[in-house]
């Protein structure tokens, strides 16, 4: 007699029962590791190592005559990476220390003219004195031949040579105030140029000493150095070429300064904070070495707005795509040092986003700029060569003249 179609298989319910009890417990177990764990993190694998590229480039047109460098070789901040030839910028050096001593020899003569003006002026003023005087005296006696004439006592001859001699007086007297006026007006006009100003502040010695400055600054760029320490790449130019102001020679890239964007789809940054701790690990290395860093702020946009060409959302079949915005990531120097990375390695970032104490990443404060890591001793160099010329062509006595106006 056969079993009817109805008729329940003991051992298949049972297998049913344990699959569905096991499928059961890996749903309660994946939510309560969901709950646990996977909810406070959020992880990619897109995600590369970026830096800094720091561009070489010449400000100034030249004939390269060496290149000490080549790709892949470290430099230290400081160091020399290309000459350019130096040759025309030494003879524009010489031709402004020479304007320079030709104009302090100017100003020192006119400093100098200022005792002379001094001493014209004072002749003048005894001169107009002497004149004033005589004027005085012959006028005193042409009114006492007048008063001889009303009496007869001297002739019409004798008083008429009187009066000549008072208008030559007078002529005399005018002529020597004009001297006068002529003698101070020249030395007002010279000491509107140096009064109260040191010699070496003249406007002209100024501008002479600009002039070697610019001078000095053009021969310093013709060597090219290194403002940051890193590893040469992308190295183009060559010996014996002409480059002209702009040109790329070649980059130089930290690589102690790198950090890592890691391209988050737009719905895991809800919970993203400033600080947050990041685990990551490097495709070169593989899952032995692990880096530890943290979150340090977020793009100001997403990847397809800086796009070189933008979408055009704007259209009737348009079809949302989740948009990822790039995170940047500061890592640990020390773990760099000992593993370093190279930009554009591939990474895989895992996010812990339990901690919602710091500000969300949309909150980023910006940062203060870089400090410069390289001073140029130009200025130094070139003001001792301004003060050695003006010293080799000024006089002591001028200088105590000139500060004491």
């Amino acid at each position: 007699m056969s079993v009817p179609a109805t008729a329940t298989n003991p051992k298949r319910q049972r297998a049913l029962t344990i699959i569905a009890v096991i499928v059961i417990v890996v749903a309660i177990v994946y939510a309560i590791y969901w709950f646990l764990y996977l909810s406070h993190y959020e992880s990619t694998d897109d995600a590369y190592v970026q830096g800094n590229i720091v561009q070489i480039t010449p400000q100034l047109a030249g004939t390269v005559v060496q290149v000490k460098v080549q790709d892949t070789d470290q430099v230290k901040a400081g160091q020399t990476l290309v000459e350019l030839d130096p040759a025309d910028a030494r003879v524009a050096l010489e031709e402004a220390e020479a304007a320079l001593a030709q104009t302090v020899r100017e100003v020192r003569q006119i400093y100098g003219n200022d005792a002379a003006m001094q001493a014209d002026l004072a002749f003048r003023q005894a001169d107009a004195a002497r004149s004033a005087a005589d004027l005085l005296r012959v006028q005193q006696d042409l009114r006492r031949r007048q008063d001889l004439a009303m009496k007869g006592v001297i002739s019409k001859e004798d008083l008429a040579h009187s009066l000549a001699t008072v208008t030559a007086a007078q002529s005399a007297q005018h002529a020597a105030l004009a001297a006068v006026d002529g003698s101070r007006e020249q030395l007002q006009a010279t000491r509107s140029i140096t009064r109260g100003v040191a010699i070496n502040e003249h406007p002209k010695i100024k501008a002479a000493a600009a002039k070697v400055h610019e001078a000095m600054l053009a021969l310093q760029r013709t060597q090219l150095l290194a403002p940051v320490g890193g590893y040469v790449a992308k190295r183009s130019v060559q010996l014996g070429q002409r480059v002209q102001p702009g040109a790329n020679m070649m980059a130089i890239v930290p690589l102690d300064q790198v950090w890592v964007d890691a391209n988050f789809k737009e719905v895991q940054l809800r919970k993203m904070r400033i600080g947050q701790p990041v685990a990551l690990t490097a495709d070169v290395y593989g899952k032995d070495v692990a880096y530890r860093g943290r979150i340090a702020g977020l793009g100001a946009g997403t990847g397809a707005a800086f796009a070189l060409i933008p979408a055009q959302n704007a259209t009737g079949n348009w079809i949302k795509v989740v948009q990822r915005v790039p995170v940047r990531i500061a890592l640990d120097p020390a773990q760099l040092r000992e593993h370093p990375l190279r930009v554009g390695l591939s990474m895989q970032v895992e996010v812990d986003v339990g901690d919602q104490a710091g500000k969300p990443v949309t909150e980023t404060t910006a940062a203060a700029s870089d400090a410069p890591v390289l001073i140029s001793a130009v200025d130094a160099q070139a003001d001792a060569i301004v003060q050695r010329i003006i010293a080799d062509n000024l006089g002591a006595a001028v200088v105590a003249k000139a500060s004491s106006h």
